[in-house]
């Protein structure tokens, strides 16, 4: 169950919003299923008028209307002239979570909503359970989200019955450890990346009504975070990875120490604003938790000279000024590399067989630098998000690790971020997609790898999702490259073509030296395809 949290000075409009038509004509049934014991009484299990709403939204802000006690938060935004970031207060006296559940879980009653809405405003310290005066709130049940999950809406003022403010300190963090215990009280589905405090981040129903409405097809986030990542991956210092951000079409700034212009202690990207449009940034740390500069640093060399040509790249972003120092990101590469780098991701696998599955910080690492890879890679061939960018942003996820369990690289452990440059570099066609293909094998390899240890967590919803995710994307690519390499073989001559032996349309084969034995103790595999009697990375 994923919580959405908002804050905003507008009841009325909110309900209006939630026994409304929705955006798409989603909305049915709407109906109150829980809230504070007036508020259910009056209006509990049924639709409301538009005048029943109003009224709905003056009780629930009564107490705030009649002390006249202010709710305020502290509001970031960019000015639209200059680009500086400037701080004001605006109103939030009207509290708004949404509690969703996973498509595939079990649905729930109005009744039982009832009792997890209740849990969870209770856990929130918004009743007198808390000790304190209650808060108004109602909970609304409108029906099936777009995307066909169940979910509802609850609504708090934040003027406590006695006039006083209640408190937010923490609400997100507080409503994500809520929620894993109401997941376990009701017998929902777990996620457990997000149980441990993994997962990339999600993209609030804002932020995908935005795309919608510009007819993309995601977040404009998603496609940063994608970039970044490609431009992390095939960097090999920091200053490249400015240049690469630069060249990849997007804009990106330095954070500065406060009184200082040689110090980076954080950076922000944005996509170009169309004409007469805004520029909106996003921090690295926002994007994902791999992605901060600390974090990034971690990979890249630390030497006065790598710093320096890191500041002087920043400075120029921050001025709009040129590149200053091109480097490996303008450089055609020998596609001969590709038998070289498929060797290291080969080898990697075969040191992850003694990895312990419970070796978080390696297998962060292996999955991000994999990751990386097929960002680079979508980046380089997929005009919109395709198979590449979905395998992609699924092994994110399991890249993301608290800041504390972070460790350094095993210094044995080989690199394989010299994959991800030849991917952004190469078209990966014709006369290359034979040495591809053999690379999409090995990646698979890993992939399978990082599987294990997800179902090793216990979470076999998302090591199912992971195994068909890599069979059906990782397959398709496979074809297209099978049939690409077969345009330009000659018999007895392409020696890499003979090499794919195992490789057949519809199938991903793995090496036939990764058939002696699993990584760890193997609690659950890729199961092949029903349709085919290959296993997929075997």
């Amino acid at each position: 169950m994923m919580p959405n949290i908002t804050r905003g000075d507008r009841m009325n409009g909110l309900l209006s919003y939630l026994f409304g038509p929705g955006r798409e004509n989603e909305h049915a049934n709407s109906r109150v299923v829980a809230g504070d014991s007036d508020s259910f009484l009056w209006y509990g299990g049924r639709d409301l008028d538009a005048g029943e709403v109003a009224a709905l939204a003056r009780d629930l802000d009564r107490t705030r209307v009649l002390t006249g006690t202010s709710v305020s938060v502290v509001r970031r935004r960019s000015d639209r002239r200059t680009g500086v970031v400037v701080e004001d207060r605006a109103p939030a006296h009207v509290w708004h979570c949404s509690l969703s559940l996973r498509h595939d879980d079990k649905e729930l009653t109005d009744e039982q909503w009832q009792a997890v809405a209740s849990d969870f405003v209770d856990e929130m310290g918004f009743t007198s359970l808390s000790g304190k005066a209650e808060c108004k709130w109602v909970a609304v049940n409108h029906g099936l989200s777009k995307k066909g999950n169940a979910h509802v809406h609850i609504a708090v003022s934040m003027v406590r019955e006695d006039g006083t403010k209640a408190s937010t300190h923490n609400d997100f963090s507080r409503a994500q450890r809520i929620c894993i215990g109401l997941e376990q009280k009701y017998g929902l589905a777990i996620t457990s990346d997000r149980a441990a405090g993994l997962g990339t981040r999600g993209w609030s129903p804002a932020a995908r009504a935005a795309a919608e409405r510009r007819g993309a097809i995601e977040p404009d986030a998603r496609r940063l975070e994608r970039a970044v990542r490609a431009a992390a991956a095939t960097s090999a210092d920091e200053a490249e990875f400015v240049r690469r951000c630069r060249r990849n079409g997007l804009l990106i700034r330095p954070r500065f120490a406060k009184g200082r212009n040689d110090i980076v202690e954080g950076y922000s990207v944005a996509l170009r604003a169309e004409k007469g449009g805004v520029v909106i940034w996003h921090g690295g740390k926002k994007l994902a938790k791999d992605l901060t500069i600390t974090r990034l640093r971690a990979e890249w060399p630390d030497s006065v000279d790598a710093a320096q040509s890191a500041v002087d790249e920043w400075r120029a972003a921050y001025r709009g000024e040129r590149i200053v120092s091109p480097g490996r990101e303008v450089t055609e590469y020998d596609p001969e590399l590709w038998r070289q780098k498929t060797e290291s991701v080969r080898q990697m696998r075969e040191q992850l067989r003694a990895v312990p599955l419970d070796d978080k910080a390696t297998w962060a690492i292996v999955a991000k630098e994999t990751s990386g890879i097929f960002a680079a890679w979508s980046q380089r061939i997929e005009a919109v998000p395709g198979p590449l960018a979905a395998v992609s942003t699924e092994l994110a996820r399991s890249a993301q690790i608290r800041a504390h369990q972070v460790r350094p690289r095993p210094t044995k452990l080989v690199r394989i971020g010299g994959v991800a440059m030849l991917a952004a570099a190469n078209m990966s066609k014709g006369g290359n997609a034979a040495q591809t293909l053999l690379m999409v094998r090995q990646l698979a390899n890993t992939a399978e790898a990082i599987h294990d240890v997800i179902h090793a967590r216990g979470d076999a919803t998302r090591a199912a999702e992971m195994a068909t995710l890599v069979r059906t994307k990782l397959g398709g690519v496979a074809n297209e490259l099978k049939r690409e390499a077969d345009k330009f073989a000659t018999t007895g001559k392409n020696v890499a073509l003979r090499e794919l032996g195992r490789f057949s349309d519809g199938n991903l084969r793995a090496n036939d030296q990764l058939q002696d034995g699993p990584v760890g103790p193997r609690p659950g595999k890729i199961e092949p395809s029903p349709h085919h009697g290959s296993d997929l990375g075997r």
